[in-house]
């Protein structure tokens, strides 16, 4: 079973997820916030495995709680929730270790699809918010010297697989760009994010062009 947190500050968007995700057999509602302290102390208690954070929350906002969480010991993912383009937002909240990003007015199954991907590592970014994610790498200048040097522990394959998971592709798109078993794209991936410290997929995007491995407008 998948656990999963939901953290909003309107109760009927709460109880609408909670009804959508509890239909789900592989699902498990464990709680809700109403703001972001109170999905920092949640987390604490109840180990979700996914915590769909709102952005605009009163006390301490989804971003800030995002970072709160991802700073601990087996963090939960984050799925970001979301009723506006996220221009301001996509890349802060991946920095502070938000592994996709949902709008609140998706439809039950993707909603439901949405947690499955998250909890199984996988980054869920929409090609509409990697151009804005993209734009935002481009004002970063040049790449940080300190990831540049963890790069070089990547094989020549496994290098190759970064740059195309920092195009947000998946593991089958992937696969079949390199002639390979979507099993093997896997194994690469795990390695990877292994080899550099990092959580998951979205982390990887960060990490691939702040290195400078991937440029905006490749």
């Amino acid at each position: 079973m998948i656990r999963v947190l939901i953290a909003d500050d309107q109760g009927m968007v709460r109880t609408g997820f909670t009804v959508f995700l509890s239909a789900q057999p592989d699902i498990e509602v464990v709680g809700e916030a109403a703001n972001g302290r109170e999905a920092v102390e949640q987390a604490a208690a109840l180990a979700p495995d996914v915590v769909l954070m709102d952005v605009r929350m009163p006390v301490m906002n989804g971003l800030e709680a995002t970072r709160e969480l991802s700073s601990r010991n087996l963090p939960p993912k984050v799925l970001i929730l979301t009723t506006f383009d996220l221009d301001d937002y996509v890349y802060e909240a991946l920095r502070a270790g938000a592994s996709g990003f949902l709008l609140k007015d998706a439809s039950a199954a993707q909603l439901a699809e949405a947690v499955r991907v998250v909890a199984a590592g996988e980054a869920l970014i929409a090609p509409a918010i990697t151009k804005r994610l993209i734009h935002e790498f481009a004002k970063l200048g040049t790449p940080r010297p300190a990831a540049g040097r963890r790069m070089a522990e990547l094989t020549e394959r496994e290098t190759e697989v970064l740059t195309l998971v920092a195009q947000a592709l998946s593991n089958q798109e992937i696969a079949e760009k390199l002639f390979v078993a979507e099993q093997t794209v896997k194994t690469h991936v795990g390695r990877v994010l292994m080899k550099l410290g990092l959580r998951d997929r979205a982390q990887a995007i960060v990490y691939a062009y702040e290195s400078g491995l991937v440029r905006p407008g490749e």
